[in-house]
């Protein structure tokens, strides 16, 4: 009801903002209309950096098990998800980089017209060029922040990641010595959970309105709509590589098996998660067609649910690519230190996105904070009225990525006993 609700929403913000622009609506109006939308942004920011914090932490604190066997099931596990995250991101950016999907809209945000070119936002000031190893020096030393609480402040991603993972892995290290706050840690996980669930109930006044008032106040509609379709292809492009080229050509190297077996015996694992929008509503299935396959349970119990939490290879891809596009719809040059945040910023917020429908747009407020792209926030809701549909096609990639992953960590331990592990 929520996916109706949201979609009927958007559809009465695009005909009613339409209708509501020959009216030549000032600043003022547009910025009435749209108030209810940016409590709903508001909303969201205030919950997104403690619930990937949390994420993070739950994460590294089920990385638990004793014995070789589930060493190596750790290890490889991470690897691959490392690796075909960080894949997944670098797709992403070189699309959108040779697409350029964001043209189409450049020429309307710089053109203005009574009453819509005041609703429009303000370029961002340009700081002082640093070439790029220093760029890349402070990108590093943003992983260590000397203040914690001004981190969480200033939305330093990458910091407060950082701290969440050296927390929990000595979190971890004290065994049962510290299982009350263990469980602390992961309660507190869930209800921050539930809290953005709530906060998306509202998402269908929150969505209608933002878009009403972006359509309003839009000078150029027709370039901005050629722009969105143009995104939307280069999205779906890149999903498509990367689940049915990237992904099987990983799995092929690192195994020499064929991996349209695994692509069909995992189908109607894709199925679900199409139809759920969530890779956790469709664990159970992945589950039994990785038993199927002959996977054992210790491996595919392990493997599974950890990567239905960190391993999002579309939602990072999407992530990077829809910031830059947003980039380019505003004609800011991101350049490489630019890049690097939103390479580093999508990988890390895709890990702690969580697993429910259209946690991508949740975290890539992050993602565009970190790029210093926050203002355009609101260009979010009009990437909303197509994601009902890329955020089911990129939860199908998510999946596929799990599905490769413990078909791969199963190879490399096929030999190793699983007595031990727990």
């Amino acid at each position: 009801w929520l996916l109706v609700a949201t979609v009927a929403a958007v559809l009465v913000g695009m005909v009613g903002g339409w209708l509501l622009s020959f009216a030549r609506p000032s600043a003022a109006v547009v910025a009435l209309v749209g108030f209810p939308g940016e409590l709903f942004l508001n909303a969201l920011k205030m919950l997104v950096l403690p619930l990937v914090a949390l994420s993070v932490s739950s994460g590294v604190l089920s990385l638990s098990g004793t014995g070789e066997a589930m060493r190596r099931v750790v290890g490889g596990t991470l690897g691959f998800y490392a690796a075909s995250t960080l894949a997944a991101v670098v797709l992403g950016v070189a699309l959108v980089e040779i697409i350029h999907p964001g043209r189409e809209a450049v020429d309307s945000a710089r053109c203005q017209s009574p009453g819509a070119g005041e609703a429009t936002a303000e370029m961002p000031e340009q700081g002082p060029t640093l070439d790029p190893v220093s760029r890349l020096l402070g990108i590093l030393a943003q992983t260590v922040p000397p203040n914690l609480v001004a981190a969480a402040a200033e939305t330093n991603i990458l910091g407060v990641i950082s701290f969440s993972v050296f927390f929990a892995v000595t979190l971890q290290r004290q065994g049962e010595a510290a299982r009350q706050v263990v469980d602390f840690v992961q309660a507190l996980e869930q209800v921050f959970m539930e809290m953005v669930r709530v906060v998306l109930l509202g998402s269908p006044v929150g969505i209608g309105s933002l878009v009403m008032a972006k359509v309003m106040g839009a000078c150029d509609l027709a370039g901005s709509l050629r722009a969105l379709s143009l995104f939307m292809v280069t999205v779906l492009l890149a999903l498509a590589v990367q689940g049915l080229v990237i992904l099987p050509l990983i799995y092929f190297a690192l195994t020499r098996r064929n991996p349209l077996r695994v692509l069909r015996v995992f189908s109607p694992a894709f199925v679900s998660g199409f139809g759920t929008d969530s890779s956790t509503a469709a664990l159970p299935v992945t589950i039994e067609c990785a038993e199927s396959l002959g996977v054992p349970d210790p491996v595919s119990r392990f493997v599974l649910p950890l990567g239905a939490t960190v391993n999002m290879n579309g939602t990072a891809l999407y992530e990077a690519l829809t910031v830059i596009f947003i980039a380019q719809a505003h004609g800011v040059e991101l350049g490489l230190g630019g890049t690097l945040v939103v390479v580093l910023t999508s990988a890390l917020a895709a890990v702690g996105a969580a697993a429910i429908p259209s946690a991508g747009l949740v975290t890539m407020l992050l993602v565009l904070q970190a790029a210093g792209l926050e203002r355009f926030s609101g260009d979010i809701a009009i990437i909303f009225t197509v994601d009902w549909f890329l955020d089911r096609c990129r939860t199908v990639v998510n999946i596929a990525g799990d599905a490769f992953g413990v078909c791969v960590v199963q190879h490399w331990t096929r030999n190793l006993d699983f007595g031990a592990a727990r």
